[in-house]
């Protein structure tokens, strides 16, 4: 009897079919209907699914030709999303490094990267955001003076910290290096506003 139940309580595992052409279709329907996507991540994911599930369909599966019928139909757009990711990262404090990764991990090409990176002025913008929600430089509390240093100045090894932690978040090494040594909140506010808009 409790093997009965035991029988009962097991819960049996449903087998994945192998893909064909319909399935594969429908995979990328439903792909492109849930999540905002590049043509890169869609190929990305199918062909994953065609290594874990396996092939049944005729031939050899044409994952290329399903991404650009998906593109044609306008479900993809990837300068849409290049932009979109761009901005996103840019308010949320990342520099043109961590843009280009990222968007380079989803199969955007270079020319739509650098578009996406954003102006000089607003990679100034994020920086400033980001030094601020970390409280870097002449936001935070390590700017506090000893005796040995003047106000505003923080001793090297915080410093070398908070430059890093810019660096790591994509900010280019001068523009770390210009935001963390402000003397003030306003003197990093004046170096965003001195951005060209190029």
């Amino acid at each position: 009897m409790d093997d009965n139940r035991d029988q009962g309580r097991t819960r049996r595992r449903k087998v994945a079919q192998p893909l064909d052409q319909a399935r594969l279709d429908e995979m990328a329907l439903a792909y492109v209907a849930r999540f905002a996507t590049s043509a890169g991540r869609l190929s990305d994911y199918l062909k994953r699914k065609i290594r874990e599930r396996g092939w049944a369909g005729e031939g050899v599966p044409d994952v290329a030709a399903l991404v650009e019928g998906m593109i044609a139909r306008g479900y993809i757009d990837d300068a849409g999303f290049a932009m979109a990711r761009g901005a996103g990262l840019l308010r949320r404090g990342f520099g043109a490094r961590r843009i280009a990764q990222t968007l380079n991990r989803d199969g955007i090409d270079a020319p739509l990267v650098a578009q996406a990176s954003g102006s000089q002025h607003e990679r100034r913008v994020a920086a400033l955001a980001f030094a601020r929600r970390r409280r870097l430089g002449p936001f935070g509390n390590g700017s506090a003076h000893d005796g040995d240093r003047p106000a505003g100045r923080l001793d090297p090894a915080t410093r070398a910290r908070q430059v890093a932690a810019m660096v790591r978040a994509g900010h280019s090494l001068g523009a770390a290096c210009a935001l963390i040594d402000a003397a003030d909140t306003d003197a990093a506010q004046e170096w965003v506003d001195e951005a060209d808009d190029s």
